[in-house]
């Protein structure tokens, strides 16, 4: 036997104003309309409601790096539009995380930043060696005691 709930009118007007607020949200800020993995280069690329587009490196996002052409391409978009899904990675990305430069959790992007930073360049490696023959830098000095 299945018991009918009653719906008051209290709780009917809560609905419809979440429903109008979820559609003003959805029409002010951009939403992922469609994303797919480009194998040529290596990028994952999201078009949004505001018919701007986006891609990022498929290697800088939380458990993309190393997956398969196959797997990265079932990217998905959910269907609130406010984010991408691999089912068989197990993977969520945020669209305004990844808008924003927010490749994963925090652990993530420590270790991009680590990586990066150790990286080596013919410039990273002459702006280091100008950089330590400025002569106005000020000098380590040791203070002499009065005494």
């Amino acid at each position: 036997m299945v018991k009918k709930i009653a719906v008051t009118e209290e709780l009917k007007e809560k609905l419809a104003n979440a429903r109008a607020n979820s559609d003003t949200t959805a029409t002010s800020e951009p939403r992922a309309t469609r994303a797919f993995y480009d194998a040529y280069l290596g990028m994952i690329i999201v078009f949004l409601s505001n018919k701007s587009m986006f891609g990022f490196p498929s290697e800088e996002g939380e458990g993309l790096a190393g997956a398969s052409v196959k797997d990265l391409a079932e990217v998905e978009v959910t269907p609130s539009g406010e984010g991408l899904h691999w089912k068989t990675l197990d993977v969520d990305l945020s669209i305004p995380a990844l808008m924003n430069g927010i490749f994963g959790t925090k652990k993530w992007m420590a270790e991009l930043a680590r990586k990066g930073g150790s990286s080596t360049s013919a410039a990273k490696s002459e702006a280091s060696r100008l950089n330590g023959i400025k002569d106005d830098r000020p000098r380590n000095v040791l203070p002499i005691d009065e005494a």
